[in-house]
């Protein structure tokens, strides 16, 4: 007689509602970081690191809580505002190994304040390496750990002073499982061999270098795009320098003081007086009619522009659209094409996200100007131009060399597939379809 083998269900997930240590009082007063510091020399190992902002509330990225967690420490949540800087606290921890979830969302806050890690282990980047198809904090902690963290406070405003006792039981849950999963995810990067490649792409996190102030930050506006003329230009600008100005000084999120939508629909408008400016819908709030003067003048300040002083077309700093590429360039539309594919396929088999393997961007660059001629050593160099690390060029140089060389067979098989993909994903859903009804008849 056979016997049947059943795989058992995974263990169900235990909710994680209270730190272990409890709640830890904020630290905003000089003898408590004092002491904090003291017990964080004390501990050993590496350090779990978070940092909460008021995104959307004030202006700028600041952190208005940094979480702290230490085998020998226990966890210490600090309210950074009453210091200025935490050069005492980067005194005793600097030099450590910082576990982050996200680290490109937490470091530029965290340097605002002093904190500055040598090393990091990013467990969000780590669960990408090692191929996890969900990769948030709450996902990894349940599949490696078994733990269903409390549903977060991420978007709250922690700017707010005192703090609610929920939102800080929150933020010490959020490094509370960081250690322990550091070490999980180690493993499974070591027993992948991809833990070369993850400490590779950390010290790049750590590396990285603040991102530049866009030369003209007003053409982000959501929504510019639907305005054409260039004194309806001037009105974005004038506007969002308003706005911005308005922002910073009571530092509140620039949406707050006047939505995207709101210098849009002026720019369109172009309003001759005030009253017309007040008449758009978007203004016609209480809280709009207390700013319109602010707003008018803005506007109003665009009719002196001579013609010289009006903004012109975005110059052009990237690119074109890649879906334009076959109209401008059809032979880098196929290289880009090639590209993908093999990149896809290549990603596939290490279990990568496509984006982690190579950046989009440099996919396109390498795909447009490809280097002349095209070679193993022009194109490992071009890789490390475009800084992509030492890893990533070991998998995709003899691959982009293909693609660059020789696109139309790679491209031919690849949209060979995607129809043998798309025919097979039709005929089951026609069975499925046929299921259903057969199934709808019977009952």
């Amino acid at each position: 007689m056979s016997q049947v083998v059943t795989t058992p269900e995974p263990p169900q997930s235990i909710a994680l509602v209270e730190p272990t240590d409890g709640v830890p009082p904020v630290i905003d007063s000089p003898s408590a970081l004092a002491d904090a510091v003291a017990r964080l020399a004390a501990g050993t190992g590496p350090v779990a690191v978070d940092a909460e902002r008021a995104s959307g509330y004030r202006y700028g990225q600041r952190a208005y809580l940094v979480q702290l967690r230490r085998a020998g420490s226990g966890t210490m949540l600090i309210d950074p505002i009453p210091f200025g800087t935490l050069d005492a606290v980067q005194d005793v921890i600097g030099d450590a190994e910082w576990i982050l979830h996200a680290a490109h969302q937490d470091l530029p806050c965290l340097a605002e304040v002093g904190l500055r890690p040598e090393r990091v282990f990013d467990t969000e980047l780590a669960a990408r390496l090692a191929g996890f198809e969900r990769v948030g904090l709450a996902s990894v902690v349940e599949l490696l750990l078994g733990f269903t963290l409390t549903k977060g406070y991420s978007a709250a405003d922690w700017s707010t002073r005192p703090l609610p006792v929920d939102w800080l039981r929150y933020a010490a849950l959020d490094v509370e499982l960081l250690i322990e999963l550091r070490d999980l995810l180690a493993a499974d990067l070591e027993q992948q061999g991809k833990l070369d490649w993850a400490q590779q792409e950390f010290a790049a996190a750590v590396n990285a270098p603040p991102k530049p102030t866009p030369a003209e930050p007003w053409r982000r506006t959501s929504g510019v795009h639907r305005v054409r003329s260039r004194r309806q230009l001037a009105i974005v600008r004038a506007l969002w320098e308003a706005r911005d100005a308005r922002a910073r000084a009571r530092d509140v999120a620039p949406g707050r003081v006047l939505p995207d939508t709101a210098i849009v629909a002026a720019a369109l408008a172009n309003p001759k007086t005030q009253e017309s400016l007040g008449a758009l819908p978007i203004y016609s709030g209480p809280r709009m009619r207390r700013s319109i003067q602010t707003w008018w003048e803005a506007v109003e300040s665009t009719a002196k522009l001579s013609d010289g002083e009006l903004p012109g077309p975005a110059a052009s700093t990237g690119l074109p659209p890649a879906g334009r590429w076959s109209e401008r360039d059809p032979e880098a539309a196929a290289r880009l094409a090639a590209m993908r594919a093999v990149l896809r396929t290549a990603a596939q088999g290490h279990r990568l996200p496509v984006e982690n393997l190579l950046e989009p961007a440099l996919q396109r660059k390498l795909a447009w100007a490809p280097p002349d001629p095209v070679t193993p050593d022009s194109v490992r160099d071009a890789l490390a131009a475009g800084d992509a690390r030492p890893w990533q060029s070991d998998l995709v140089r003899d691959l982009i060399v293909e693609a660059l060389l020789d696109p139309a067979p790679i491209v031919a098989a690849a949209e060979a597939l995607a129809a043998e993909e798309a025919e097979a994903a039709a005929a089951a859903q026609a069975a499925l379809a046929e299921a259903i009804v057969a199934t709808e008849a019977a009952s």
